[in-house]
Formats: structure tokens, C-alpha cells, sequence
């Protein structure tokens, strides 16, 4: 069973004390999760987003962390190029000490030239950034000293998970697969590629690595429970367009993303399967129909109502989960 919460904290509100609720809310929330049974808790990272974005994965996860005890976190995707590459291994260490070990990361390149130029980073260059960041982070959490820019250096605290905290190369094309291989690391495409995968694994025999695919299942979708789906729809669709509409904006006409989805129109969203309105009785069908069934709860999709995004998390819990586990 894959019970998993999302909280990117899209649609965050303009007064900053509802916008305090809305981050102390993703908190309680990951909290409840933890105590109702969920397996994992994601959150994500993106930048200057006009709907704002989780920008502070890190800080978030550590926040969760130090509000639970047995759910695993989940960054989906942490931006590597993005940091200095000791002062990340260090913060993962410490939130993979606080949490024992159920920290885990997609690290992903980034594709948006803003948010390296935000970041003081070479956009031309991201790639050879990627490679010096993931090199540093195994470097820094290995037990021995390594040489950082001309110096002896040896990174702590070391954290939980031996020998590093469990994380995965994200990408979606050829160079990540590729990266992937080389530095022996898992690889984690947005969906499933099957000409990707077998590149990768021709990699790793080329580099002489072991390595394995991990990606969400083809027919994964976001949820979102209501006792009466189709008025909901026409309730709080528009929360769902604006989640849509911000990740829509980021595209460019020589770049292939998933999930691409017209966010002008509810009907052609709803469409797609991405995101769904179901009732709890339905999703309770689909656990017991496939244990393998991939639910990913998003009570606060772009600025959902609280009380609303509870009710879901309510149902969720009471009419599904309470049923199995």
C-alpha cells in the first residue's frame, strides 16, 4: 500500500498571517499522516513562483521531521545545482540524524534559467555544476577526508543512513540517465521511458555500476476526496487550475516536460486524470482492487480553502486508510 502526501504549498494567500497558517497547517498535517498511518510525506522546490512555490525544501523537511516519527520525507525534486554543495551535504546530514534515517531526495537539475540566475549560478553550466555537487555530497558523507578546492577537508556530522541518506539522479533525458550511471546512484525519471531505462542500464554496464529505475506508475494521479465529486469540481476546480496554471508558465517551446495540461479550461483538466475529485468509498476500491495503488493526497493544491483541505485529509483517513492498515 502507497499512501503519500503532497505539499508543495501552491496558492499561498498575499496576508502574510494567513500565509503563516497555510505553512503551520502543511506541518500538523504531515503530523496527522504520521499518526494515521501514511508512508511518505514529499515535498518539493521551486523558485520566485508567482503563486509561491515551496521555495525551502530543506527547512520543510526539517520541520516535518522534527513533527513525526515514523512517516518518510520525501524532496521530489531537491534543485542540487542550486547550493553550495558542502553546506547541502551538511543540512541533509542533519535533517537524516533528526528524522533517523527516513529522509530521501530526487536530486534534479532544474530547468528554469531564473532560478539559477536568483542562485548566483552558472545556467550555461549547469550540468558540470550537477556533477561537482553530486561528487561533493558522496565525498562529504564518506568517513574519510577528501580535497575541496585545494584543502583537506572533513564534512560533518556524518549522518544516519550508511553509507549516505538515500536519494536518486531525476532527469528525463540521455546526460541524467547517463549522470546517473556514472556516479553508481539510482535514476528517477518523471515517467515511466522504457528507451531511457535501457540507455541507463547500458551506462551502468559501461561504467561498471549497479544501479535500478524508480519512477511513479503510469497511471498515477493526484486525489483529492469530497463525499460529492462533481459538485466539488465546480466548488474548488479553480484551485486546481492554479496549481496548473503556474507549472504551465514555466514551459518553453524546446523543452519536452511531462504532465503538460491546459490550465484554461476545468473540462480539459479534469480530463487528463491528473488531478481527481474521487470519493472515499472509490479510492478505497482502488486500494483493495491493486496493492500496488499509488495514492497521492493533495489537500492544499493552489490555495485550497484549510478547512476543506482537512476535510480531505479526514476522509482520507476515516473511510480509507482506517480500512487498511
Amino acid at each position: 500500500m502507497q499512501a503519500n502526501l503532497r505539499l508543495n504549498l501552491t496558492g499561498s494567500e498575499s496576508d502574510p498571517l494567513l500565509r503563516s497558517i497555510r505553512y503551520q497547517t502543511a506541518i500538523q498535517m504531515a503530523k496527522f499522516a504520521d499518526e494515521k498511518g501514511f508512508t511518505s510525506v514529499n515535498v518539493e522546490e521551486h523558485h520566485v513562483a508567482e503563486n509561491g512555490w515551496l521555495p525551502s525544501p530543506l527547512v520543510m523537511a526539517g520541520a516535518i521531521a522534527s513533527a513525526t516519527e515514523r512517516i518518510n520525507i520525501g524532496i521530489m525534486a531537491l534543485l542540487a545545482p542550486l547550493y553550495d554543495p558542502i553546506r547541502l551535504a551538511e543540512d541533509i546530514a542533519v535533517i537524516d540524524l533528526i528524522s533517523q534515517g527516513r529522509l530521501s531526495f530526487i536530486a534534479g537539475q532544474g530547468y528554469r534559467e531564473i532560478e539559477y540566475h536568483i542562485s548566483n549560478k552558472p545556467y550555461e553550466k549547469r550540468g558540470e555544476w550537477m556533477d561537482h555537487v553530486l561528487d561533493t555530497l558522496l565525498k562529504s558523507w564518506d568517513d574519510e577526508t577528501f580535497e575541496y578546492r585545494g584543502k583537506k577537508v572533513n564534512v560533518t556530522p556524518k549522518p544516519f543512513s550508511r553509507p549516505h541518506p538515500a536519494f536518486f539522479v531525476g532527469g528525463m533525458s540521455r546526460p541524467a540517465a547517463r549522470r546517473a550511471a556514472r556516479f553508481g546512484l539510482p535514476f528517477s525519471p518523471p515517467v515511466a521511458n522504457p528507451e531511457l531505462e535501457t540507455y541507463y542500464h547500458d551506462q551502468l554496464a559501461k561504467y561498471g555500476k549497479e544501479g535500478y529505475v524508480s519512477c511513479p506508475p503510469a497511471n498515477v494521479s493526484v486525489l483529492f476526496l469530497d463525499e460529492d465529486p462533481e459538485s466539488a469540481w465546480n466548488d474548488i476546480g479553480s484551485y486546481f487550475l492554479n496549481e496548473a496554471a503556474e507549472y504551465s508558465r514555466w514551459g518553453t517551446e524546446d523543452l519536452e516536460r511531462p504532465l503538460e495540461i491546459d490550465h484554461t479550461n476545468l473540462d480539459v483538466l479534469r480530463s487528463t486524470g491528473f488531478y481527481e475529485i474521487i470519493t472515499p468509498d472509490e479510492c478505497l476500491n482502488r486500494h483493495l482492487d491493486n496493492d500496488s495503488f499509488y495514492a497521492v493526497v493533495h489537500p492544499l493544491v493552489g490555495g485550497m480553502p484549510i478547512e476543506r483541505a482537512w476535510h480531505c485529509m479526514e476522509l482520507y483517513s476515516s473511510k480509507v486508510l482506517s480500512k487498511l492498515v
